[in-house]
């Protein structure tokens, strides 16, 4: 099969699930706190930055994206001002921002 079309394919369901878990848990070691909450939908969630600790309910600094945000966030491949323009970052609460915290780890140039 030609690169260019294994490159547009998404990847396997349990392989995005495993990186976006793996990079939720590296965003948490590197990131650590209980003040936010990151939230990708269907595959997982964390909390992180220092902060006041949130125990019970919804939390009041929440991010939610998609899979394929995530992944391109925490590697590098997007911003989190071009994520949050586009609309594919939902972020409320004056603490969720995650620009200083971004990538986790470094993939693309």
């Amino acid at each position: 099969m030609h690169s260019a079309v294994a490159a547009t394919e998404p990847p396997p369901r349990d392989t995005l699930a495993m990186a976006v878990r793996y990079l939720l848990q590296l965003l948490a070691e590197q990131a650590q706190g209980n003040t936010v909450e990151v939230r990708v939908p269907p595959f997982g969630a964390t909390q992180c930055i220092a902060g006041p600790r949130h125990t019970r309910g919804t939390p009041p600094n929440v991010i939610e994206t998609d899979a394929a945000t995530w992944l391109a966030l925490a590697t590098g491949g997007l911003t989190w001002a071009e994520a949050v323009a586009s609309g594919a970052v939902h972020a409320s609460g004056q603490r969720a921002d995650l620009s200083a915290h971004l990538p986790v780890l470094r993939i693309h140039s």
